[in-house]
């Protein structure tokens, strides 16, 4: 069974249904010469008779019969397969990845991103710390750090701004400690702030940037949040003003080679737009 390959088994069903070498050669286009020597072959290698041959044409012996109530099986097994394909790539597919504590602000906002009349489909993922666009882990990604290698095409964005953030229940309270993303989660200058400028105060770690606001919110105590997250948080008052030495921009970054397909320049066009028009946000 190993030897019989899928085609003479399709092959050999369209013997079996319709009844001979010839209507078979009618149905597949096969001289009937061919479609004989293929189902000789296709006995010889399951180690058994499917038909019986006599001038009348090919009748199935017992043996065909039970191949042929199992490739109808498989047949139905496949056509299954190829309508769920079907279904699932009717439209091509544009991913795009963001910063942890950007992928929500990016998923909030699809609808800018992707139009009832668009003829392509959106995964929206978080961008982790080894996401690798050379190798097309996403088609679009918005990122913090501009990339310094690659085949990639890179668009400049908004700015970005931080500062420090208390819940407001705790407005009166003084000498709150510090909340603080790990060190070995650390990835950008202002996952490090804290832990660089006030370490004997940190009573709380974690190693997800994005749980910071959580923590905040919940009273763990004072933690750096950008402004476009804090500000919009009404359980949340910031101390202080604008850390500026944390402001920095963000980066749409495509593959160069993708940034040309029409729904990868549509969605980077709609991605530039959406932060354009939310610049007042991020800069606070």
């Amino acid at each position: 069974m190993a030897d019989a390959n899928w085609d003479d088994l399709q092959l050999f069903h369209e013997v079996a249904e319709r009844g001979g070498l010839s209507a078979a050669a009618a149905g597949t286009g096969l001289s009937a010469a061919t479609i004989g020597r293929r189902m000789l072959a296709l006995e010889r290698a399951l180690g058994r008779s499917l038909f019986i041959r006599s001038q009348q044409g090919y009748r199935l012996a017992h043996d065909g019969e039970i191949l042929l109530e199992r490739v109808r099986v498989m047949r139905q097994a496949a056509d299954g397969i190829a309508e769920w394909h079907r279904d699932a790539f009717a439209l091509p597919l544009v991913s795009i990845a963001a910063e942890p504590g950007l992928a929500p602000f990016v998923a909030q906002n699809i609808a800018a991103i992707r139009t009832a009349s668009d003829g392509f489909r959106l995964c929206v993922k978080t961008a982790g710390a080894d996401l690798d666009m050379t190798f097309r882990e996403a088609d679009v990604a918005v990122l913090g750090t501009e990339p310094t290698s690659g085949n990639l095409a890179k668009r400049r964005s908004v700015a970005v701004r931080y500062a420090v953030y208390r819940a407001r229940a705790l407005a009166g309270v003084a000498d709150l400690p510090w909340i603080s993303v790990g060190t070995e989660s650390a990835r950008a200058a202002s996952d490090r702030y804290v832990f660089e400028n006030h370490e004997p105060g940190i009573l709380t770690w974690t190693s997800e940037a994005r749980l910071v606001e959580t923590l905040v919110q919940a009273g763990a105590g004072r933690g750096v949040l950008p402004v476009f997250a804090g500000d919009a948080n009404p359980a949340l008052e910031r101390e202080d003003g604008i850390i500026a030495a944390l402001d920095h921009p963000l980066w749409i970054v495509a593959h160069d080679d993708d940034r040309r397909r029409p729904e990868v320049r549509l969605v980077i066009n709609r991605v530039a737009e959406l932060f354009a028009r939310h610049a007042a946000r991020f800069l606070g």
